[in-house]
């Protein structure tokens, strides 16, 4: 029996992408019980209209209208819980700037058989990355490594947000706790979930830099992703994770 997936999808200025992005999406897994739902932090470019649209003619999709921008990780944790509190049984997670592609999505499904966490990693098969320039390429290298060395976890992609999380393994994550609200929720979720005992997997993609738009990342967004190793390993030694 297929299990019942739903994609969650952070917004924030995405209307150059957006709508491509979900097309892509529902033509690659037609199944009735695969969906979607955007969370979008009140884009002023009006890409929550273009997702409206989409899901005023489909059941499969759905948006939460978050009144400001409120950072990527409690985006996240929005459609995390609800994707928990209804009933999914597979939670993805994606960029939705046409980064990540559709077509990996049945690989993660796949290595779910095997795994409550599932990374699309950008540096299993060597460098699977397209259209970076070096600086950005160093930068999220440095960052992998750097987590590596502190946690002392297996993974080779860290940062990636293309995911997928087994429901029982994420019930386990008190989401609420959650400190982070950049790119280093993705670190700290993959710290929580290795600390919770999940098997941890990750499948190989190639990453492809947006076309549209701008990135969000910030000086603060890279403050928070220096502190917050050292921060979860104080928190696990004092078994407060």
């Amino acid at each position: 029996m297929a299990l019942k997936s739903i994609i969650v999808i952070p917004t924030y200025n995405e209307k150059e992408n957006i709508g491509e992005l979900i097309k892509e999406i529902i033509e690659s897994n037609p199944r009735s019980d695969f969906h979607i739902v955007v969370v979008d932090d009140n884009s002023t470019d009006g890409t929550a209209q273009i997702v409206d649209d989409f899901a005023s003619r489909s059941e499969r999709v759905r948006v939460i209208h978050r009144k400001e921008k409120k950072g990527l990780g409690t985006a996240y944790i929005t459609g995390m819980k609800y994707g928990l509190e209804n009933g999914y049984d597979l939670i993805f997670t994606m960029d939705g700037d046409l980064s990540h592609q559709p077509c990996y999505l049945k690989d993660f499904v796949t290595s779910a058989a095997n795994h409550d966490l599932i990374i699309g990693s950008r540096y299993t098969n060597g460098i699977s990355i397209v259209n970076w320039p070096l600086r950005r390429l160093f930068l999220s290298l440095a960052a992998n490594k750097y987590v590596k060395t502190i946690t002392r976890m297996n993974l080779s992609d860290f940062t990636s947000g293309y995911r997928c999380w087994k429901r029982d393994m994420l019930e386990k994550i008190n989401l609420d706790a959650v400190m982070s609200e950049g790119y280093a929720f993705l670190v700290e979720m993959a710290y929580r979930a290795y600390k919770k005992g999940a098997k941890i997997g990750e499948v190989p993609i190639v990453f492809v830099e947006r076309k549209h738009g701008k990135s969000k990342i910030s000086n603060k967004v890279l403050f928070e992703s220096i502190i917050i190793p050292w921060k979860l390993l104080i928190m696990n030694l004092f078994n407060r994770l």
